[in-house]
């Protein structure tokens, strides 16, 4: 238990600073926009408290607020992601539900699964950080485009990390 809660903090800690000093400064024509730090959100555990998955949801936007100068918005986002979650998981758990001790990651519940839990959270975060960021309609397929593209370049890191740090069954 202690060491899950290790590695999860020290996760925290190193997709923030990864986010922050390397993938910010990334610049995919202005429409690709890569955030992998929500991975920290989508991959906690099942059994994770609403609760903690709220606080540290907030925790993180407010982290990443910090660095990028934007008052607030990934705070929220972020926030409305984590609250997101639980809906998310229970909409698409499996008939017997999460079994204690699997982790909410492509290993473990395979691909297909997790492109439909990890993508939904990311629209959600995508949608509401991008609309929330322009608040006008004038621009509406604009900014739509743009979440689709970054969700799909954000999957695609979110994917790659989980292929290099978090398969090692397979290696094995």
């Amino acid at each position: 238990m202690t060491t899950e809660i290790f590695k999860n903090i020290l996760s925290f800690l190193l997709l923030v600073i990864v986010q922050v000093l390397i993938i910010q400064n990334i610049n995919l024509s202005g429409y690709i926009i890569l955030l992998p730090y929500v991975m920290i959100i989508i991959i906690l555990p099942f059994e994770t408290n609403k609760l903690i998955v709220l606080f540290a949801a907030f925790i993180l936007g407010i982290c990443i607020d910090y660095f990028y100068d934007s008052s607030g918005i990934h705070a929220s986002a972020c926030t409305f992601m984590g609250f997101s979650r639980y809906y998310v998981l229970k909409y698409i758990a499996p008939r017997d539900g999460y079994d204690i001790g699997v982790k909410p990651t492509i290993e473990d519940m395979g691909l297909e699964w997790f492109l439909r839990y990890a993508g939904t959270l990311i629209l959600i975060h995508h949608f509401f950080l991008f609309y929330t960021e322009i608040f006008r309609f004038s621009e509406f397929f604009k900014t739509l485009l743009r979440i689709i593209l970054s969700s799909l370049g954000t999957f695609g890191i979110i994917y790659l990390i989980q292929f290099l740090f978090y398969s090692n069954k397979r290696r094995a």
